[in-house]
C-alpha cells in the first residue's frame, strides 16, 4: 500500500505565463459576448476581409474559433492554428469535428506548403511575440501570389498611455514587455505582451516583403452602444487596437 510521508507536500501546478489552456472556457465566454471582441475587434477584421467566399484562409492564433466560424459562415475555406491545445479543444466543440485545426507555435515554421492560402488572418496574436520577423516570413511563404495578411494588434498608443497612468515611464520608441494578470474562471494567470512603436510594426511588415494597403482605427459596432454604454463611449474616443491589411504584391 502506498503511504504519504507526513512532511509530504503535494506539488501545485506551476503558474505559466500566457497559460491559455487553463483559461480556455472562461476566455471563450468573455470573447464571445464582450465589447472588445464581439463588437469591436471581430467586426473590424471581418469588414477588412470583405467578401471571402471560396478563399483559403489561415486563422493564425485562432483560439476558441469565433472568427474561424464567422469566416466559414461567409463561405471561406478556413484552417486554424493555435499554440494552446485547450483553446483548440473549445474550438472543436464550436466548429465540429470536421474543422481543420492544428496546434502550432507561430514562432516556428508553419506546417503548410508554399502558397497554401489566399489570406492569413492574425487576430490579436502578434503582440505576444518579441520578434515578428520569422513569423511574418512564414506568413509570406504560405500566402499565394496576391494574397493578403490581415492583422490586429494592441494599439501602441493605448498600451503606452496605460503604462503612464500606472506610473511607469516606458520609452515609446523601444519594444518593451508588458505583463498583466488576468483572472478568469477562478484562475489568475500572468499574460505577457510586447509593445512596439508604429514604425517598428510597419518596418517589420515591409522587411518581410509585404506592401501596406491599409491601416485602420475603426469605431466599435453601434449595436454596443446600449449594451456597454461606458465602454462604447471610451472606445469611440480612444482606440484599443490597430488594424492592418498587407498584400504580397
Amino acid at each position: 500500500m502506498h503511504t504519504v510521508p507526513e512532511d509530504h507536500v503535494e506539488p501545485t501546478r506551476p503558474v505559466l505565463v500566457n497559460d491559455y489552456d487553463s483559461l480556455a472556457e472562461a476566455y471563450d465566454a468573455a470573447n464571445e459576448t464582450g465589447i472588445q471582441n464581439a463588437y469591436y475587434e471581430r467586426p473590424a477584421i471581418l469588414a477588412l476581409a470583405g467578401d471571402v467566399a471560396g478563399r483559403r484562409i489561415l486563422d493564425a492564433g485562432c483560439g476558441s474559433g469565433p472568427l474561424f466560424a464567422k469566416l466559414r459562415d461567409r463561405g471561406a475555406v478556413v484552417t486554424g492554428v493555435d499554440a494552446s491545445a485547450g483553446m483548440l479543444e473549445v474550438a472543436r466543440q464550436r466548429l465540429g469535428a470536421g474543422a481543420e485545426l492544428r496546434v502550432a507555435d507561430l514562432r516556428e515554421p508553419l506546417p503548410f506548403p508554399d502558397g497554401a492560402f489566399d489570406d492569413v488572418v492574425a487576430s490579436l496574436v502578434l503582440h505576444y511575440l518579441e520578434d515578428w520577423g520569422p513569423t511574418l516570413t512564414e506568413f509570406r511563404r504560405v500566402l499565394a501570389p496576391g494574397g493578403r495578411l490581415i492583422v490586429s494588434v494592441d494599439h501602441p498608443f493605448a498600451v503606452y498611455g496605460i503604462q503612464l497612468m500606472e506610473g511607469r515611464r516606458p520609452n515609446y520608441f523601444e519594444t518593451y514587455n508588458v505583463t498583466e494578470e488576468w483572472t478568469m474562471g477562478g484562475r489568475t494567470v500572468p499574460m505577457s505582451f510586447w509593445n512596439r512603436p508604429l514604425h517598428a510594426m510597419t518596418d517589420a511588415f515591409t522587411e518581410a516583403g509585404f506592401r501596406i494597403s491599409r491601416i485602420g482605427e475603426p469605431l466599435p459596432d453601434p449595436a454596443a452602444r446600449e449594451l456597454f454604454p461606458d465602454e462604447f463611449r471610451s472606445l469611440s474616443n480612444s482606440p484599443s487596437f490597430l488594424f492592418f491589411v498587407l498584400e504580397t504584391g
